[in-house]
């Protein structure tokens, strides 16, 4: 991890910046590295980079929802699963929610990941949820 990436997690973590903030700034810091194509965010062997990781739900009462979560925030909040507190942690685990396998996964191993991701869901009473990367 480069220390501008660190920079901007810890002024994210601290609450110094809001998500939003440190999603332009990771693209910016990016951005300063596109001459090596290897650094572009979710590109590898000539496939086109993802942006986003979309969730959309269509309720059949007229209740719809449409996130574009940034790629560049999704790794973030990857990078910031290893900041959370032992005890938090120990807590979390005591609930069923373990996320020490998190720590152990590189950002562009998760957007491959995330590249193959497709969950299509229709219910009985007509509500319809997508979540897939673009």
């Amino acid at each position: 991890m480069t220390n501008d990436r660190r920079k901007i997690l810890e002024m994210l973590a601290e609450g110094k910046i809001n998500a939003d903030d440190a999603d332009r700034l990771l693209a910016k810091i990016q951005g300063d590295r596109k001459d090596d194509p290897s650094e572009e965010a979710g590109r590898t062997s000539g496939q086109r980079p993802l942006k986003y990781l979309r969730v959309l739900v269509n309720s059949e009462d007229g209740d719809n929802v449409n996130i574009r979560v940034p790629m560049g925030l999704v790794r973030t909040g990857l990078m910031l699963t290893t900041m959370i507190p032992v005890a938090a942690s120990d807590e979390l685990e005591k609930n069923g929610i373990d996320l020490s396998g998190l720590s152990s996964l590189d950002g562009e191993e998760l957007v491959e990941a995330l590249r193959e991701l497709n969950v299509d869901v229709d219910s009985a009473n007509g509500d319809t949820v997508r979540v897939f990367c673009e």
